[in-house]
């Protein structure tokens, strides 16, 4: 089975080359490397629902708190979740991975 990311199955257009980064820029979810292989996924592409500036709707999203609702209902959360089963990284182990990835204050 080929499973696949946010960008593929939203055809969204804002992975690298894609047709819409010139017009919308690049998905924080397709660049964001520190979540590379989180639930099968490129980059970002099986996690986006914790990846802040992610174009959801129509508009960009903001941060996992604000849009977290809007990303419980969504078709390709639900497909992630049923597709990695008991292999599934829940929310808060990979934002725990994106703060531990934080870039640290160079004082």
């Amino acid at each position: 089975m080929d499973k696949k990311n946010c960008w593929e199955f939203k055809n969204c257009g804002r992975e690298p080359g894609g047709a819409k980064v010139s017009e919308l820029g690049s998905c924080p979810a397709a660049i964001d490397v520190r979540v590379n292989g989180v639930n099968s996924g490129k980059n970002g592409g099986r996690a986006c629902w914790v990846i802040a500036g992610t174009f959801c709707g129509g508009k960009v999203q903001g941060t996992y708190a604000l849009k977290v609702v809007n990303c419980l209902k969504c078709e390709f959360f639900q497909l992630v979740r049923k597709e990695e089963e008991d292999k599934y990284v829940t929310s808060s182990a990979i934002l725990a991975k994106l703060k531990d990835d934080e870039p640290k204050d160079l004082k």
